[in-house]
Order: C-alpha cells, then structure tokens, then sequence
C-alpha cells in the first residue's frame, strides 16, 4: 500500500466497529500497519550528515564561534553598547549559578562570570578604541564558552548501542506482557512498532530526506519526546537528525547518554541573554545550511496545559529561512539545494509528567492561588521505573507525520517542488529576491517566519489523532464545570471531588454528541481520528476511561460503584481535556 492510501480497520482488540459510523464517514481512517518494514535511505552510517558533521567537529563549531562573534559585533556596532549587553549578561549568568544552580553546570561557571565582572572593571578608564578591543576579546571568550556548551558530541558507535537498547529491551518486555507466558520476554512476536504507531506521510518524508534537508517539528509534551522521535526516525530508515535538548535533561544519567547518542545539542533555557540566543541561532543555521537534518520543537518547551501549541518561538524557525536563503545565494546543490518543513504530533493517553506540569500551568495563570512542585520525574531511576511500567502496560503511542512543506507553508510533491492551492509549481527562490537578486533583509524574513508559524499550528490541529481518552477527559471536564458555573475558574478547582460525579446515562448521551462533532471535524479535514472510535458508543467510553491518564496515582476519569463518572483530580482531568481544546467541541456539551 503507498503512502496515502488508506482503509477502515475493522475490528481491534477484540472491538468491532459500528457499522452506522462508518457510514458517516465521507474519508476513509489510516490503517496502521505495525508489521511495516523500511530500509535505511542511505547504505552506510558515514553518508549520515550528522557524522559528516561530528568528523568535522572543531572547524564546525570554529565557523559557529567566528559567525555569532561577527553578527553580535553588527548587533552592537559602540563599545558603550556592547560593554552594557555585556554587563546584562554577567549580571545574569551570575543570578543563574546562585539561585538556579544544575548539575551539569561547568565547575568554573561562577569562577568565569566573576572573572568576566573583574575585566569589565578593569577597561572601564582606557580610551574608547581600548575598550571597545577589550569588550570584544571578552565577548569572543564568551561566545568560545557557549558554543562549546551547546554543541553535540554524536558518536556513530554510541548511537547504534542506543538504537540496540532501546529495541531490544523494550520489545522484550513488550512480548512478556502481551503473551504473558514463561519465557515470553526471549520472543519476537510483538514489535515496538505494534506500541508506538507510525502514521501519516512516511513515504514522503523518505523521499524528500534524500533530495533535501528536513526540519522536523513535532508537538511536545513529554520529556520522553526526544527518544520517542529518535525512535521514529531510525524505524523510518532515516540518518540521525540533530536537535536541540533541554540542558536540564543532562542532569539525568541515563538521558545524557541517550540524548548525545540520538544526536542532541544543549539547549539552556535558563540562558536568556542575546550572546546565548545569537550562538544558538548561528549553531541551528549552520547545521541546516549544510545539509543536516534537524528536529526543532517550535513550542520551545513541553506544553504546561496540554493543549496542542498556539503560540510557537520563532527563533530556529528563522534559522531555517535564513539558511534557505543563504543555500541559495550560494547556489547548493544535492541535498542542500531546499529545506522542507515537516510537522509532527505525538498522539498520548497520557503524559508521566501531566500532574506537575498542568500544576505549573495553573500556578502561572492564577498566581498565588496556585504553587509550583518540583518535576515528578527528575532521576533516571524514575525514568526508567516509567518505562518499564508503560511497556508492561497496555497503553499506546502514534505519532503523526504531516505532509512535506517549504518554508512558506506551500506543500510539496514528491519532487520536493512547491506548489500553490491548485497545484502549480511555485520557485521559492523567488521569496528571498529583490529586482531578480537574492538579497538579506531580516524584517522580510521575520514575517516570513510569522507566517510559517501559523502554517505548522493549523498543521497540528489537521494531523491531530483523537483518542477516546482525549475525547472522555474533554466531555467530563466541561461537563463538571457546567454543573459548577457559578463558581470562578480557579475555586473549581479548589471542590471536593466527591461533588462532581456525572450520571453514567447523562455522560453517555452528552459523549455522543461530542463524538459526532468529532467525525464532523474529520470528514472536513481538520482532524484525524483513531479507528477505535468507530466502535460501539459504550465501548468507547471504556476504551477512554481505561486509557487516560492511567498511570498516575489520582486518576483523571473513572467509574464508581454506582457506574457513573468521577474524578480524582481536576487538574489532572483538565489537563487531558485540554488536548481537544481549539475545535469549538464545548458546543455540544
């Protein structure tokens, strides 16, 4: 079956779908073929870019450290300037390592910053063409120092035992609970692909990784993202893609390998200051203008609320566009010749994290009537503990691929040519010229990235995969406000669960208006759905409450005694109702 040819699956787990909402439906749902198997797009390990670029290390991050000294320099062209964007930047960084000290931090952190204050002090008197050399030697010492803080240290050898880890073990355990029988966790019956579901464009993405250079951006959820796509990636028969990862994870042991393995560099979010950003920014470009293919999470941190992203940082969107530009300024060919876009949702029943992260979220938007706790799942012991739990556990993953776009939000064929709404091809070079000639102008570049920003969120929504659990959690917890309207939003939250138990009866009917609005959405192409939606209403119910949230120790949604539906934690509830919202669906409640 090609990429883009779909069927109805009809029965699952024992399920069987409803023949009355298959006729509703004027689209047919993906088939997941779990079974599916992809060969590597390039034969060997030394034609991936991300190796390319790691034998090429020290000139890599020389080139990143000459570039972002160069364009801060523009950015700053006084000296009195740039000593006070340098005074900012001491001040700051020497904030962070008081109160906000990690365990990945260099030893010499405040010992450098410290040093940085003495020498600013020390050039204070010196004439003005004195300063200005001694405000840059100091800028250079810095942007030295971060750029070797944000590069990766990918090693082929350590990516291949990651990729072994992660396959074997986990399909191990997959097959011990599924089979459930002694001697089980030796078999290969059962594959991560039967627990993580790749769907959506697979064979477009293959195509264009060969003729082009990819930027991924997925939504974000989880700490367990970045594996999660590395994952995907390498079942896809694709070359490592670089990305950047949150410092924070590198605290952990476990993470740190993996991610330095699946081709991570360090992002520190803690890092605010326009020396940083600029290194950044530079780091990303570079990377893209030669030919690496790239993961950027454009929410630039997992989503507190649980929504799909709205809002995403334009940062390393912007580095995309400009390294397009640049690419054909210098008239690249083969795989550097175009950047494509192409977007990703990771489609959850539930998020280890969501307690602590929608307490967070909660906090931020009522202030004082809510407070921050620390991260649940803050050691690799942790970590693994969760993993060990989900892959015994009955609970899955898909992960959604969109369509390939260039940078201005036009899709592409399988030739990698843009086109327009009705099919005609489209040269982007044409974005970056001025009178036939490619020209700079960041302003013209921002909007473009404004633009390619809004593209990606309508992207998301379209490629959104509907879970039962998602559906439930939505239904319950606009009905429980319902029945609370009186209360402001955040003393809802403050109620004694006990008060907020819906008749089964009542859910039951209020769900199947909430459903229909969702095959509505699909058969208009602004969601994707699951299969087991298409099963008998009851039955959907019960897939959902099974499924969502299931690992936390207060469960969002479940039944009583009575049969009718109740909570253990609003917030947790909220959170995962949070995931449908941006669909108008609270119409039919």
């Amino acid at each position: 079956m090609t990429d883009g040819d779909y069927c109805i699956l009809l029965e699952l787990d024992n399920h069987k779908t409803n023949a009355s909402i298959l006729k509703e439906l004027k689209r047919p749902i993906q088939i997941i073929d779990t079974k599916k198997k992809y060969l590597p797009i390039l034969s060997g390990s030394e034609e991936w870019p991300v190796v390319q670029m790691a034998n090429d290390r020290k000139n890599f991050i020389d080139e990143v450290i000459n570039e972002s000294f160069k364009r801060l320099k523009e950015l700053r062209p006084g000296e009195n300037e740039l000593i006070e964007e340098l005074e900012k930047t001491r001040y700051r960084e020497n904030m962070r390592c008081k109160t906000n000290p990690w365990k990945v931090d260099p030893e010499d952190d405040l010992d450098f910053w410290n040093s940085v204050k003495s020498r600013l002090v020390a050039i204070e008197n010196r004439s003005p063409k004195a300063r200005r050399e001694g405000a840059e030697a100091i800028l250079f010492e810095i942007v030295v120092r971060y750029a070797n803080e944000i590069a990766g240290n990918f090693k082929p050898s350590h990516h291949k035992m990651a990729r072994v880890v992660v396959t074997f073990g986990f399909s191990r355990l997959l097959n011990a609970a599924k089979i459930k029988k002694f001697g089980a966790i030796l078999r290969k019956e059962y594959t991560l692909q039967d627990k993580i579901q790749i769907i959506g464009h697979t064979e477009l993405l293959r195509k264009l990784a060969k003729i082009g250079t990819i930027v991924m951006v997925p939504t974000h959820f989880s700490n367990l993202d970045s594996i999660l796509i590395g994952w995907v990636i390498n079942t896809l028969g694709l070359p490592p893609f670089i990305y950047g990862a949150g410092l924070n994870l590198f605290n952990m042991s476990l993470f740190a390998y993996f991610m330095n393995s699946l081709g991570a560099y360090k992002v520190d979010r803690r890092k605010k200051n326009l020396t940083y950003l600029q290194t950044l920014r530079t780091y990303s470009n570079i990377a893209v203008r030669n030919g690496s293919h790239s993961l950027f999470f454009p929410g630039g941190t997992r989503s507190r609320s649980g929504k799909l992203e709205s809002t995403l940082k334009l940062g390393l969107l912007g580095t995309a566009i400009e390294a397009q530009r640049v690419n054909y300024k210098m008239e690249a060919t083969g795989r550097r010749s175009k950047i494509f876009i192409v977007p990703l949702v990771i489609n959850y029943n539930f998020v280890l994290e969501a307690p602590s992260l929608i307490r967070n979220y909660l906090r931020i938007k009522g202030q004082e009537r809510y407070y921050l706790e620390k991260d649940q799942y803050d050691s690799s012991t942790k970590i693994m503990k969760f993993l060990f739990e989900f892959f015994t556990k009955g609970s899955n993953i898909s992960v959604s691929i969109g369509r390939g776009m260039d940078l201005f939000g036009n899709y592409v064929n399988e030739e990698g040519e843009s086109l327009d709404k009705k099919g005609n091809y489209i040269n982007t070079r044409d974005y970056f010229t001025n009178h036939g000639i490619i020209t700079e102008d960041h302003q013209r570049e921002e909007e473009y990235t404004r633009m390619l920003a809004k593209v990606i969120v309508r992207e998301f929504h379209m490629i959104n995969r509907v879970f039962a659990s998602h559906l439930v959690a939505f239904t319950a917890f606009r009905m429980m406000r319902k029945m609370h309207d009186q209360l402001d939003f955040y003393s809802f939250f403050r109620i004694p669960v006990k008060e907020v138990e819906i008749p089964y009866e009542e859910f039951r009917e209020t769900f199947d208006r909430v459903r229909d609005g969702v095959i509505d959405l699909f058969n208009e192409g602004k969601v994707d759905m699951a299969t087991h939606l298409t099963v008998d209403l009851d039955e959907v119910i019960d897939i959902g409450l099974k499924n969502v949230g299931m690992f936390h120790n207060y469960r969002p949604l479940l039944k009583n005694k009575q049969g009718n539906i109740i909570t253990q934690d609003l917030n947790n509830l909220y959170y995962y109702h949070n995931r449908m919202d941006g669909y108008e669906l609270e119409k039919y409640i």
